[in-house]
């Protein structure tokens, strides 16, 4: 069976980066993520691996909502800089890149989703809780830093909510770490007992006679808003990449099925 290790690159490289006491000293950065790599392969043995870039294209999410991300710091001009060198380097690891057009969210769960599939295993190396939507049992996320897969069940309880219903506790509550607004007045807690006793968004907003005043009037307020942020939150699944798997094998394996997108 194919495993596939799919990396999260600036994810990665950016929480390395800001751990380094000399912000220019490429030379280090490039040492510590290589280990971090060299490590991320000893550890899972995958049979394939890549690691994904975000692009510079304006994303679709911003186009739809301009104040997505908003406050969001730029990338260091050090970092920028020595970016080009630095994935030069791990691919002369045999680590290749894929680059996204704008985001590397949606690249990386298309290629997580698409391998398993084609009966393969994916591992996404992020600490982004995003990526936990993607409810498949062929999928896991590694955590390197604290060197954990992301525990769902740990998660469910600290969210309130199961994992089927993470979307939609975005939609209502937002995510304030991408600026995803959810609904006025409506915070994580009050959404998780929303989504206990009605389930789902179509549920609690066909059923807002059943709920104090004040509350249904926010909810029928917000109800295009809170389309607006699942949408903003939920992945891409089905992006046209083309990857063909042989381009990142690791080890020899079984011949790799092509992961075709139409």
């Amino acid at each position: 069976m194919n495993k596939f290790l799919i990396i999260d690159g600036l994810n990665l490289v950016r929480r390395i980066y800001a751990a380094i006491p000399d912000e220019t000293d490429m030379q280090s950065l490039t040492e510590r993520v290589s280990s971090a790599c060299t490590k991320l392969l000893r550890v899972h043995r995958p049979t394939h691996v890549a690691i994904v870039w975000d692009g510079d294209e304006i994303s679709w999410r911003k186009q739809l909502y301009p104040d997505y991300k908003k406050g969001r710091k730029p990338m260091p001009e050090p970092l920028a800089q020595g970016l080009v060198a630095l994935q030069d380097h791990l691919t002369a690891m045999h680590i290749g890149s894929i680059y996204a057009a704008a985001e590397a969210d949606d690249v990386i769960a298309t290629l997580a989703i698409k391998t398993a599939k084609a009966q393969g295993e994916a591992i996404i190396v992020s600490t982004d809780k995003g990526f936990s939507q993607l409810n498949h049992r062929q999928i896991s996320q590694w955590d390197h830093f604290n060197q954990q897969y992301l525990d769902i069940a740990a998660l469910e309880q600290k969210l309130g909510v199961e994992r089927s219903q993470f979307l939609d506790l975005m939609a209502l509550a937002g995510d304030s770490g991408n600026k995803i607004p959810g609904i006025a007045g409506i915070g994580p807690k009050s959404a998780a007992e929303l989504l206990k006793t009605f389930r789902s968004l179509p549920t609690l907003f066909s059923s807002l006679s059943n709920l104090g005043a004040k509350q249904a009037k926010k909810l029928a307020e917000g109800k295009e808003m809170a389309r607006l942020s699942y949408k903003l939150a939920q992945l891409q699944t089905d992006l046209p990449l083309n990857i063909n798997l042989k381009d990142f094998r690791v080890i020899d394996s079984l011949p790799e099925k092509t992961i075709n997108q139409d």
